[in-house]
């Protein structure tokens, strides 16, 4: 399936909250380049007119200008290659590329993504906090469930942390078959993965459950992670503001705040099982 790349002139303050608010809208992948961002939506996602409203609220708060193309899959990949550099969380993890030199001596762990057309490389400051939290989080002989596994980068990070049964599912086929791709280039083959939703999982207790996708999503679908999670539930996605709702919407589910972090004002949190 197709995608519309949507390519946004903005001013850098407005750069963020113009990616969350396309987030609400459909589209699943962003580049930030010099002039704003780069979105990516699937043709079956788009929604022209939330767009074009959406364009018109903010042109009256900031200068701004957007084109709207269509790109075909197999050209994705060209795209990435242009933008993506290796970064670096935390001096602990090292995410690269497959044409990318090697650096694992200098970290405890190293990650090689083929982001194809999937969110979460480890760019963006939702996935790039994701990984901090669990970092500090003990994954040994633990089990994981990742919702929304985008490249799967918050799995193959789970396994590579010690973690013995990990599941991963996504709306998106694309998603899936990237992180097939990417299990394959990490030796992380305990990891499995299918194509579906919370509603479609087969009921199970994880020992974690990595959640890394937007506010309205996650409120609707936290009491169902509630009932997926025996001990830790992390949660990104978000803007700092909206911790609250969050927050409220977890202890309403049996599930305590324990810590959060936050930066350019997107958030994450650590919930623990009460």
């Amino acid at each position: 399936m197709d995608y519309f790349e949507l390519s946004l002139s903005v001013e850098p303050d407005f750069s963020e909250i113009l990616m969350a608010e396309l987030a609400e809208i459909g589209f699943d992948s962003f580049i930030e380049t010099d002039e704003g961002l780069q979105a990516y939506v699937l043709e079956s996602e788009f929604q022209e007119r939330s767009l074009k409203a959406l364009m018109e609220n903010y042109a009256d708060k900031t200068p701004l200008s957007y084109s709207l193309k269509k790109i075909e899959k197999q050209n994705w990949n060209k795209e990435w290659e242009s933008n993506f550099s290796p970064i670096e969380v935390l001096n602990k993890v090292y995410i690269r590329a497959t044409f990318h030199e090697p650096a694992a001596e200098k970290f405890d762990h190293e990650i090689i993504i083929t982001p194809k057309m999937s969110f979460g490389t480890g760019h963006h400051e939702t996935t790039s906090q994701m990984m901090e939290l669990q970092l500090e989080i003990d994954h040994n002989q633990k089990s994981v469930l990742d919702v929304g596994t985008g490249t799967g980068i918050l799995a193959i990070l789970a396994a590579k942390l010690g973690a013995t049964k990990i599941h991963s599912f996504d709306i998106d086929e694309w998603s899936v078959e990237n992180t097939i791709e990417n299990i394959q280039l990490n030796d992380t083959d305990l990891i499995t993965i299918e194509l579906g939703t919370i509603d479609s999982q087969k009921t199970e207790v994880y020992d974690i459950v990595l959640a890394n996708i937007n506010r309205n999503i996650l409120l609707e679908e936290i009491p169902k992670y509630a009932t997926f999670t025996r001990d830790y539930l992390l949660l990104s996605g978000f803007y700092e503001h909206d911790i609250t709702d969050i927050q409220q919407k977890a202890e309403d589910n049996g599930l305590k705040k324990i810590k959060h972090i936050s930066k350019n004002n997107w958030a994450a949190v650590v919930f623990k099982k009460h």
